[in-house]
């Protein structure tokens, strides 16, 4: 994959590098150069003195639709398109009228409760000076590009947990209450949520983001002695533009005997959901009514790896299928839950020739999914190999490695972990935290 930009300054110090393929060629253009181009261009469409005369308004509609790298190699081109990241009226503009991109944000991780990537500068050591930088690898499932974002703002012993509406949400590793933040990786905005009431371990954290409010739940992994957790209780944190809030006022009890999948909640049409195991079933939590319920898994006697996912407002259970005793193959399966609540239909397998080569990279260690808008990523544990299914289009394809990721230099057991991610240069609704007028408190790493 060539890559077809240098890396480019954020606000904030964040950086962004991009990589793709497609697009021949590795030169780069500025404004000027690319002016002139085009009035050196025989094709009266393109004659300097019509597009020299455009209204700002449809320069700034055009530029709105942009995707975020081409947006902000934009803005070298004048001092007017670098203010715009400023400019409340062109962002007004950006919130209504910019198209909606489904991404997934990747992250590179050892093992399954330390979700973080980071670089150490100066050789490793014990120092506790050493400052990581936490990398996300961002993927464009459209053009089959990667870019890199450099998170330096996020305190050491935090790690992502979920996302929602352009933001990040990351949890501080340290059993006990949780401290929580939320981030734009884009703009390097950085927010932070009040620390939860109960200790916890390793909670189920999910997130969901609208241009005018903040939900979050956490659950489980309640902390009942120094050396002991169980599933027991739930709380959750609200937020919106009406001025109401719940600073994780509201508990609830989980479902006896449930076992959940640590740092594992999807949210779908105002609910969140994760898996619970032996036996396999799946838990739904109503933020609203503050009340849990359980559906049951389809086979679930010969499900493995189950994971769910949101994809297009529905949401999705994707496992692969082993029936020893029976004579049917082994599969990997998609279903949908219907529209009642309580019953699966099964939408799509992936062609057996494709999940040859799957179980074969597979070997049995276990995948994560991860689904946003149309597509939804399978990530096989313990590798950087990720498969794409298309739903519109019905296709599968092995996504191409990211080039950022050195394959020789890379730690034994690293894998990489997935966000559904919709990028945004703009986030008001993390204005709202601010009314709660919190004290950022430091953190030792």
């Amino acid at each position: 994959m060539d890559g077809f930009n240098i890396p480019i300054t954020m606000p904030m110090s964040y950086s962004f590098t991009t990589s793709g393929s497609g697009g021949g060629g590795s030169s780069s253009s500025t404004g000027s150069a690319a002016i002139t181009n085009i009035n050196n261009n025989n094709n009266p469409w393109m004659d300097s003195r019509i597009w020299s005369k455009l209204p700002q308004r449809l320069i700034d509609r055009v530029i709105a639709f942009l995707p975020p790298p081409s947006f902000f190699r934009a803005r070298a081109v004048c001092k007017r398109w670098y203010g715009l990241l400023f400019s409340s009226s062109f962002l007004e503009l950006y919130l209504q009228i910019s198209p909606r991109r489904h991404w997934f944000l990747f992250f590179k991780h050892k093992s399954l409760k330390s979700c973080i990537y980071r670089n150490r500068a100066g050789g490793g050591g014990s120092g506790g000076s050493d400052r990581a930088n936490c990398e996300g690898y961002l993927f464009d499932p459209d053009s089959i590009s990667w870019y890199r974002l450099s998170f330096s703002l996020i305190p050491p012993g935090f790690s992502p947990v979920s996302s929602s509406g352009g933001l990040i949400c990351w949890v501080s590793d340290d059993a006990g209450p949780k401290s929580l933040f939320l981030s734009n990786p884009l703009v390097g905005s950085l927010s932070q949520l009040p620390p939860t009431l109960r200790p916890r371990l390793f909670p189920s954290i999910g997130l969901s983001v609208t241009p005018s409010s903040i939900d979050v739940a956490v659950a489980g992994d309640d902390l009942i002695s120094p050396y002991a957790v169980k599933n027991l209780t739930t709380e959750s944190f609200h937020i919106d533009s009406g001025g109401f809030y719940s600073l994780w006022g509201t508990t609830s009890s989980l479902p006896r005997l449930c076992s959940l999948e640590s740092g594992r909640m999807v949210h779908v049409q105002g609910r969140f959901y994760c898996m619970n195991y032996s036996p396999f079933s799946v838990l739904g939590y109503d933020i609203t009514s503050n009340s849990w319920w359980k559906i049951q898994a389809p086979m679930r006697r010969f499900l493995r790896s189950p994971n769910l996912v949101e994809s297009k407002g529905r949401l999705i259970l994707v496992a692969t299928v082993e029936k020893s005793k029976l004579n049917v193959p082994k599969s990997l399966r998609i279903w949908g839950l219907q529209a009642c609540g309580t019953t699966w239909v099964e939408i799509e397998r992936m062609p057996q020739q494709l999940y040859h080569q799957f179980s074969e990279v597979e070997g049995n260690h276990g995948f994560d999914c991860v689904g946003n808008g149309e597509f939804i990523a399978v990530m096989i544990r313990g590798s950087d190999k990720v498969v794409l299914f298309d739903t519109y289009r019905k296709t599968w394809q092995w996504i191409p490695p990211c080039p950022f990721l050195g394959g020789e230099g890379e730690e034994e057991g690293s894998e990489l972990h997935g966000f559904a991610y919709e990028p945004r240069i703009a986030t008001p609704v993390t204005t709202l935290l601010d009314q709660l007028t919190l004290p950022f408190q430091p953190f030792n790493g």
